[in-house]
């Protein structure tokens, strides 16, 4: 997306239209990074949570902070987690991430810090670095 912009393929109006909804759960739910926006450079991105699962119910596509992800996960069979990236100065957003967590992983022999997300943030980390 961003070569495309940088390209002049893809307009600034085009990309950085994140809907008040997202802006709120960015305010309220959000983990706050280091990583500057790459479209506006003036404010840091949030990292926003998404969860998705036939257990979830009504609870499908609510915005959860990271410290909730593993006490969900110890609860529930599997669930997926969306990780979108958001700037409240210039409403960029992109969907930077998508994992699953939750019991099913235990039984397959991973530890337990893998499968429930012990350590979320390492997992993360090390997928995200895999991606690039």
């Amino acid at each position: 997306m961003l070569r495309e912009l940088l390209a002049g393929r893809v307009g600034t109006y085009d990309v950085c239209d994140a809907s008040p909804y997202l802006k709120n759960a960015a305010r309220f739910h959000g983990e706050p990074t280091d990583e500057r926006c790459p479209i506006c450079r003036s404010e840091n991105l949030i990292h926003v949570h998404y969860i998705y699962g036939d257990e979830l119910k009504q609870s499908a596509g609510q915005a959860r902070t990271l410290a909730e992800l593993p006490v969900l996960a110890m609860t529930l069979r599997e669930f997926q987690v969306f990780v979108v990236e958001v700037c409240l100065g210039c409403d960029w957003n992109h969907l930077v991430e998508q994992y699953l967590l939750g019991r099913d992983g235990l039984a397959e022999g991973g530890s337990e810090g893998d499968a429930v997300g012990g350590d979320v943030s390492g997992t993360v980390r090390r997928r995200r670095e895999a991606q690039r």
